[in-house]
């Protein structure tokens, strides 16, 4: 091992710093010789210092991510929580339906319902692009467990319709903020090699929670369901104070000794981080001399190819039917007049989405995003085709009752393909393409759009049903998913193994 002097070697036993004993040659100068005075990023009395290990042991590379997988697997029970939210709809529908309110529910006021979920989600996107440099990543994270349990408060005990509405709202607003915050922290405590199978784990706990509520409303009714969901806010605050903040965040804020010791937390055992500090530190110090007004930010090539990007593969995300077959599970199997229960082929759904998802995070780091992008989007295009073909034997009166196994098969190939390219792929890239200068405005102006396109697809898949008939609804996915093709080919670049810089550059930085 070639050692240059490592911070701690610098350190003293009370605490002082040992650096005039230190050889000029052996010494990395602090930001204060690099940068200019007034950059916020300078400690002026710490030195930055190198410790680089030749040879790390065979067999150690997983003890080395080991707490980075941890943290991630904490942090992303902000998906889980969103899952709950969207996947509540599809159990909790017939329930109330049903009359377990106690008071009457239409057909409308469940699309209403279903609705106010993304609705909420729109409103919290914005208020986090403001406040995720401000407050930090895991005082917010930890802050969103209050509307999230609020809301399911109201869903539990509401004595009327609008009350429930109230509820989704602010459960959507805690997610909405979710699915800006949780890529982003995911995305800067990662190392590369690893960074898209963390990306993956904020869709694959979406996932989990989806097929929470699945399980659960097979066995409780719509309150019990319900206080099931509101337990998990409440695991996931004491959770969250296990983890640090992000090391991104204390260098934005010029504290590099609480930056330092977060990095080391995320790099344990190892634990030589001032290479990798010193990079962060140029990366943040260059933007920070090379910050420009916000919409001139915008006007740059990175800038409006990484909007580009990131809104195409959310419109594509969305009206594929993912949306629809998670909201409508149990609708549309009750539709197909399946031999297999409408509970138990929804459940099946479910534990189909979280294995493929679990598979994507194995193997997105490996054959890349791009490839299972194409393989998701052409996959989802043939199932929706099948499952309008059968709605549109079984509208024209001819005997379904030897291919009733069509929707359930097409639809578990749909969410398996989906989970694995277009579910989790989305929410990591929006982490990646986006330059320093607007990353957290535009990572909500995405967010924001992806959640208005889940409430068109959702509020008024009902309506669309009405108007042009479930098969041709379903043919209406097809042809988006062969346009999401041709889009995926020519548009989306492959972002596997690239540094934040390299991804920059290939933008046409």
């Amino acid at each position: 091992m070639s050692t240059l002097t490592s911070f701690d070697e610098t350190e003293g036993p009370d605490g002082t710093h040992k650096s005039d004993n230190v050889p000029v040659r052996d010494r990395i100068p602090s930001l204060k010789e690099v940068y200019s005075e007034h950059t916020p990023l300078i400690d002026k009395t710490l030195y930055q210092t190198i410790n680089l290990p030749q040879n790390i042991p065979f067999g150690c590379e997983n003890k080395q991510y080991r707490t980075q997988y941890l943290a991630t697997l904490i942090v992303t029970i902000g998906g889980f929580i969103m899952g709950t939210t969207l996947g509540w709809t599809s159990p909790a529908g017939p329930m109330m339906e049903n009359g377990q309110y106690g008071f009457h529910i239409t057909d409308d006021d469940i699309s209403w319902i279903a609705s106010c979920m993304p609705l909420g989600a729109m409103l919290g996107c914005p208020f986090m692009g403001g406040l995720v440099n401000k407050l930090g990543r895991k005082r917010l994270m930890i802050m969103l467990t209050i509307p999230a349990l609020l809301g399911w408060v109201m869903i539990i005990w509401a004595d009327s319709v609008t009350i429930i509405c109230i509820g989704r709202l602010l459960n959507g607003f805690a997610s909405g903020s979710y699915s800006v915050i949780v890529p982003q922290y995911t995305a800067e405590i990662a190392d590369k090699e690893i960074r898209g199978t963390l990306g993956t784990y904020f869709q694959l706990q979406v996932f989990s929670g989806i097929l929470f509520t699945y399980v659960i409303g097979s066995y409780l009714d719509v309150f019990g369901l319900s206080i099931a969901c509101a337990i998990v806010p409440v695991v996931y605050f004491c959770l969250m104070f296990l983890v640090p903040e992000s090391p991104i965040f204390y260098l934005t804020k010029g504290n590099i000794i609480k930056a330092r010791w977060s990095l080391k937390y995320f790099r344990r055992p190892f634990g030589q981080v001032d290479q990798e500090l010193i990079t962060m530190q140029d990366s943040l110090a260059k933007t920070e001399r090379e910050k420009v007004p916000i919409m001139k930010a915008f006007q740059t090539t990175p800038a409006k190819r990484g909007l580009f990007l990131g809104l195409g593969v959310m419109v594509f995300m969305q009206f594929t039917g993912c949306n629809t077959v998670i909201f409508y599970t149990t609708t549309i199997f009750n539709a197909s007049s399946s031999s297999i229960s409408s509970n138990v082929s929804t459940v099946i759904v479910g534990i189909m989405a979280v294995l493929s998802t679990y598979v994507s995070t194995l193997v997105v780091d490996k054959l890349g995003r791009k490839i299972l992008l194409l393989y998701s989007v052409i996959a989802m295009g043939i199932c929706t085709f099948l499952i309008g073909g059968f709605f549109y034997a079984k509208d024209s009166n001819y005997d379904v009752s030897s291919i009733g196994f069509i929707p359930l098969l097409s639809l578990c190939v749909f969410i398996i393909l989906f989970s694995i390219g277009f579910g989790p792929i989305p929410w990591m890239l929006m982490g990646e393409i986006f330059p320093p200068q607007i990353k957290g405005i535009a990572s909500s102006i995405v967010c924001m759009a992806n959640w208005f396109f889940v409430f068109l697809a959702t509020k008024f898949f009902t309506l669309l049903v009405s108007t042009i008939y479930l098969y041709n609804t379903f043919w209406l996915y097809t042809l988006v998913s062969v346009l999401g093709t041709f889009f995926v080919v020519f548009i989306v670049p492959e972002t596997k193994g690239k540094t934040m810089e390299e991804i920059q550059l290939l933008l046409g930085a």
